[in-house]
């Protein structure tokens, strides 16, 4: 069975990239490559794995182009928060690290409160607290 979950990102720029989510609070991972050709970070209490690969070096392991998501979402990468102050602390940070965050954070459906930012490289991350004693039955 499953060991382990890592995502796997193109970045135009590992170094940045990397410095970006270190400042958002996930966890340098040194058991794995940490160079100007890779990044290895840990996202979360359960430790998936987050590899980041300069374009030319991602384009190898998928034999295809990399797509241009500036104005497109491919993926949205979902991060649980344990408060609505920390969707609000993420967001910020987001922002502070160079990413963009398009929608102040905000309640939805009356359980959910969230907001989506997105990193250097355009990848859309959302992260939310879901007060699970509001979800509607």
């Amino acid at each position: 069975m499953t060991k382990q979950f890592w995502l796997n990102l193109p970045s135009k720029n590992v170094n940045k990239s990397r410095e970006f989510f270190v400042q958002m609070g996930f966890k340098l991972n040194e058991q794995f490559g940490n160079n100007a050709h890779q990044a290895s970070l840990m996202i979360g209490k359960k430790n998936v794995i987050l590899m980041l690969f300069n374009e030319e070096t991602f384009k190898s392991f998928t034999g295809t182009d990399i797509p241009d998501i500036t104005n497109f979402t491919d993926v949205l990468f979902s991060i649980d928060a344990e408060s609505p102050e920390e969707v609000d602390e993420m967001a910020r940070k987001a922002v502070a690290a160079g990413g963009k965050c398009d929608h102040t954070p905000q309640d939805e459906q009356g359980w959910l409160y969230g907001c989506v930012f997105t990193d250097l490289d355009g990848h859309r991350w959302n992260v939310l607290h879901m007060d699970m004693s509001k979800m509607p039955k």
